[in-house]
């Protein structure tokens, strides 16, 4: 039990949010294979206390109450069966306690649990990409209590949940400031009243936190013989180096080590993928410590969420959401950067426009590049790996990060018609090296799924002449594409954008039959009226009897319905009808005489190439109902 006594008459009941029900729920019952690790994260909870309160009194020295020795102290009561991490650092106010720990403040909560499937497997894999911190209590206890006191103030919070729904929350005293996390253990979990395993546990998870993480261990008595044997002496000794891993040489810190950090930094509990370790100097002097995670986290594709590299400066930690340092597409990116040069008292506001973050975020960005194409080169499986689960947010830095744009171009892969399947695995360099001889462009298309673009009519005449086609269906290749122009001289060209031709004769042929079919065109467009741009012969088609083509700068119709349906407003712009005018279809159209019946065959015809495009018909009911009178005429 906590020492300190608590008021209960001002004890208050109260319920903890649904989400939080719900991931004590999957924690309790999905995360018991792993449980040790809760002592990690509570110790990790611990030591960022102590670094946020070193932080703090750089302004306002009197937080330290006169005790500016920092540590996170471990220790157990056999008799009661609890097991405490106290630490000494900024403790919480009982506004915070109710938002720290009686909701999850954090963006896409709802996202994650809307993600859980009920398979307790899959659903504890996922949990570990959310980050378990103070709920993994309850992966071993039946009973939490929280005593704290934030620095400067007078009065202490109690908080005690036993993890079922509702928790109680009072004020009460505490000498000192800082934490007390009492953990009541279960019946079956007496490893954790255990010295050395308790000791084996923190050496292995937390070895390298840069704070003692104490325990009380006895002292070898002075007794001499024939004296009475005293009773064992007792002091706090640290079980940790309470050396930060990043200040060590890289030939003295083991893989092992590596990945313990890791998890520990980034609140993860699987193997990271890869990680550079760099200590720069010259102009500026800083280490950093970068790691690519092994699994995407559940709010990876949501740009707003907290993430970022943590900020020290001269070993002192400063921030842990620090979005100055990396790039929104490398926003997946785990680690730390340690700055010799920044002032200790530095804030975000300068943090946005400081020389010294700018040197280092540029250094940083081509560090973690040249870890990617490292992978790319000798681990081709782990790249694949990495290609899965961060490929579509990494596309975007082609748009945000202009200096490094062709050397992301080429780490990047997609799809083609190549191999036609949905395995993203060429690379722009692959494309050129297959080119045909005399071509200049680099064709692509994008479609809102994989299917869509390999079976749009659009790749018909390059399927035919056997020229390769990009295949891109992930949702940002569109936005991506409209700000990529060449790569080492070859041009992109959309293949279903803009007036395509393939040759001069095919130029020639287009132009001729524009002029021969003019009536027939013209009386197409007359029975549109104002849906389309206009129409014109396809040199795209040799299957297909229409296609809708863009304007070389305007967006894709399956790009334009997302939009919509988002809410966006939508400039209004027109495609333009192809026709394959030796499709027997066409041909058919060419020689009705009844205009009603023309009319409705030319809807038809257009409203089949809206859909092959991944647009929405205006009036569906009206189509099936125009379709299906054509369909029983015939």
């Amino acid at each position: 039990m906590v020492e300190n006594t608590v008021n209960t008459q001002n004890a208050e009941s109260h319920v903890f949010e649904a989400e939080v029900s719900q991931i004590l729920k999957l924690m309790i019952h999905s995360l018991y294979s792993n449980k040790e690790i809760f002592l990690r994260e509570l110790i990790s909870n611990a030591s960022d206390a102590c670094d946020k309160l070193r932080f703090e009194a750089l302004s306002n020295d009197a937080l330290y109450e006169g005790d500016s020795e920092l540590q996170v102290r471990v220790s157990v009561d056999k008799e009661a069966r609890t097991l405490t991490i106290s630490d000494n650092g900024i403790g919480m106010s009982k506004d915070e306690v109710v938002n720290n720990i009686g909701t999850i403040a954090r963006s896409g909560t709802k996202a994650f649990l809307e993600q859980l499937s009920g398979d307790q497997q899959k659903d504890s894999h996922l949990i570990g990409q959310f980050g378990v911190g103070f709920y993994s209590s309850f992966i071993v206890a039946d009973q939490v209590e929280v005593v704290t006191r934030r620095a400067g103030e007078s009065t202490a919070t109690y908080w005690a949940s036993e993890g079922t729904g509702e928790y109680t929350l009072a004020d009460t005293e505490r000498e000192k400031r800082g934490t007390d996390v009492v953990l009541h253990l279960r019946e079956d979990e007496e490893e954790f009243l255990d010295d050395w395993r308790l000791r084996s546990v923190i050496k292995r998870y937390s070895d390298n936190i840069s704070l003692p993480v104490q325990m009380l261990t006895e002292i070898p008595s002075d007794s001499e013989e024939g004296e009475e044997d005293k009773a064992p002496e007792k002091e706090w000794q640290a079980v940790n180096s309470a050396k930060a891993l990043w200040t060590r040489a890289k030939n003295e810190i083991s893989d092992e080590e590596y990945k313990e950090f890791y998890k520990s930094v980034a609140h993860d509990w699987t193997d990271p993928q890869a990680w550079v370790h760099t200590k720069a100097e010259g102009k500026y002097e800083y280490t950093s410590l970068f790691y690519i995670p092994s699994q995407k986290p559940f709010d990876l594709y949501d740009r707003d969420a907290t993430h970022g590299i943590k900020l020290y400066v001269q070993r002192v930690f400063i921030m842990d959401d620090n979005k100055d340092l990396m790039p929104n597409y490398l926003r997946f990116v785990r680690g730390l950067v340690d700055s010799n040069d920044l002032p200790l008292n530095v804030s975000r506001e300068l943090l946005q426009s400081n020389r010294v973050i700018d040197s280092i975020r540029s250094a940083s960005v081509k560090k973690v590049l040249g870890l990617i194409e490292g992978m790319a080169k000798n681990e081709p499986e782990k790249f694949e790996s990495f290609w899965t689960n961060f490929g579509q947010v990494f596309k975007e830095g082609i748009v945000e990060d202009f200096a490094n744009r062709e050397r992301i171009l080429k780490i990047c892969r997609f799809a083609s018609t190549h191999k036609d399947t949905p395995e993203q695995s060429v690379s722009v360099e692959d494309y050129i090296a297959r080119m045909k001889p005399g071509q200049e462009s680099i064709y692509y298309i994008t479609a809102d799924s994989f299917a869509a673009a390999k079976n749009s009519p659009h790749l018909e005449a390059f399927r035919a002449k056997e020229y390769e086609v990009l295949l891109l269906n992930d949702r940002v290749d569109e936005w991506v594409m409209s700000h990529v122009t060449e790569f080492e001289g070859k041009s992109f060209v959309s293949v279903a954008k803009g007036d395509l031709e393939l040759s001069d004769d095919e130029k020639a042929d287009k132009e001729k039959a524009a002029e021969e079919s003019k009536d027939f065109i013209e009386r197409i467009q007359n029975a549109l009226k104002d849906q389309v741009e206009g129409v014109r012969p396809s040199t795209r088609l040799t299957q297909s009897p229409a296609c809708l083509v863009m304007g070389e700068q305007d967006m894709a119709l399956h790009m334009q319905q997302l939009l919509k349906q988002a809410g966006h407003e939508i400039p209004a712009n027109k495609p333009t009808l192809e026709l394959n005018l030796d499709h027997p279809l066409v041909k058919r159209l060419d020689g009705e005489g009844d205009d009603a019946r023309f009319g409705d065959l030319v809807e038809v015809l257009y409203g089949q190439a809206v859909i092959a495009e991944g647009g929405q018909l205006d009036d569906p009911a009206g189509f099936v109902k125009k379709l299906n009178t054509l369909l029983t005429a015939a």
